[in-house]
C-alpha cells in the first residue's frame, strides 16, 4: 500500500492542476460522459458487465454505483491531486477491492459458467478497457460535440488519466502516450469485445430505472433517458445493451444537445437554445447531485462474498 499510493516519477504537477481546471469548467460533459455513458458502455463488455453482475456490488447497483462514483469524483476533482484530494486513496482502496474481486469471483458458479474460459478477473486488459470507456471515449464524443479544446487542455486531461491508471495498477508500459495512441489502443482492445450479455442487459435496465428515478425533479422519465443513453453511446452499444428506441426523444435530443453544448461554450446566443435542453442538463445536475450525496454517506469496501445466490 505504500508503495501504491506513490504517485509515479513522470507526474506532472504542472499538468495535473491544468486538468482540474479542465475538468471544472467541463465537469457537465464529463460527469455525464463518464456516468451515463461510461456506464452504458460498461454494460456492453461482457467481462465487465460479468465481474459486476456476480460480484456482491451487483445484488444492489445504486450502492455498487455509488461506491464506483466516489473515484469517479475523486479524480475530477478541483483538489484531487492536492493535498485536500483523496484520488489516491479512493485508488489504493479501489485495488484492494479488484484484488478481493479476483480472489473471490472464480469461486461464483455463476461466473465460471459465463467466463470463457477466464480464470482470474480484472486482468491488465480488462483494466485497459474499462479505462478506453472512460477517458478516450468522453475525449472523443467532446471533439464529435465540438467543444473548444486548447492542445494542452487535451494533453492535461489525458495526463490526469494516466497517472489515475498508474494508480489503478494499470502497468506504465500498456498507458497510452498519446490521444492518437489511446484511440488506436481503444479500437485494438475495446471496440472489438462490445457484445451484448443477458447480465449487461439487466444490470443496464437497474442503471437507467435508477437514473430516471434519480432526475425526476427535472421532469425526466425513463423514455427521454432511454434516448439520452442512446444518444450518448449509439444504436450499435444501446441495441446490445438492450435499450429500447424512442423515436420522438432520439430526434429531440439531437437536436438539442449540441445546440446547448454550443451556448455553454459561447458560440450560440441563448435564444436559439431548445428548452429541452435545459431538461437534460438538469437531469444530469440531479444525476451528479444524488451521488454526490450518496458519496458521503458511502465508502469504498472490500466485499467478502460473491453476490448472494
Amino acid at each position: 500500500m505504500e508503495e501504491a499510493r506513490r504517485l509515479p516519477s513522470w507526474a506532472d504537477r504542472d499538468k495535473l492542476e491544468r486538468a482540474a481546471a479542465f475538468n471544472e469548467s467541463r465537469g457537465l460533459y464529463l460527469n455525464l460522459l463518464n456516468g451515463v455513458g461510461g456506464g452504458m458502455l460498461s454494460t456492453a463488455i461482457p467481462r465487465e458487465a460479468r465481474a459486476v453482475y456476480y460480484s456482491k456490488g451487483g445484488a444492489d447497483m445504486e450502492d455498487r454505483v455509488a461506491k464506483t462514483s466516489l473515484l469517479g469524483f475523486a479524480v475530477g476533482d478541483l483538489d484531487a491531486f492536492r493535498p485536500g484530494g483523496d484520488v489516491v486513496v479512493q485508488a489504493v482502496k479501489t485495488r484492494l477491492v479488484h484484488a478481493a474481486v479476483r480472489h473471490l469471483l472464480p469461486r461464483s458458479p455463476g461466473w465460471s459458467r459465463t467466463s470463457g474460459g477466464q480464470t482470474i478477473p480484472i486482468s491488465q486488459q480488462d483494466m485497459l478497457v474499462t479505462w478506453h470507456s472512460l477517458p478516450t471515449y468522453a475525449m472523443r464524443k467532446m471533439l464529435e460535440w465540438k467543444v473548444p479544446m486548447p492542445s494542452a487542455d487535451a494533453a492535461a486531461y489525458l495526463h490526469l488519466w494516466q497517472v489515475t491508471a498508474h494508480l489503478l495498477g494499470i502497468r506504465d508500459e500498456y498507458i497510452p502516450a498519446t490521444w492518437d495512441a489511446a484511440d488506436a489502443q481503444s479500437r485494438q482492445v475495446l471496440d472489438p469485445v462490445l457484445a451484448p450479455t443477458r447480465e449487461g442487459v439487466e444490470l443496464t435496465d437497474i442503471l437507467l430505472r435508477q437514473l430516471a428515478e434519480q432526475t425526476s425533479p427535472g421532469g425526466v422519465d425513463r423514455p427521454l433517458v432511454n434516448a439520452l443513453a442512446r444518444y450518448l453511446v449509439g444504436d450499435q452499444v444501446a441495441d446490445w445493451d438492450g435499450i429500447p428506441r424512442e423515436p420522438f426523444w432520439e430526434k429531440a435530443i439531437a437536436t438539442a444537445w449540441p445546440k446547448l453544448v454550443a451556448f455553454r461554450e459561447k458560440l450560440l446566443p441563448l435564444p436559439l437554445v431548445p428548452p429541452l435542453a435545459w431538461t437534460i442538463e438538469e437531469a444530469g445536475r440531479q444525476y451528479i447531485l444524488f451521488y454526490l450525496t450518496k458519496g458521503q454517506g458511502t465508502r469504498i469496501e472490500i466485499p467478502e462474498t460473491n453476490r448472494p445466490a
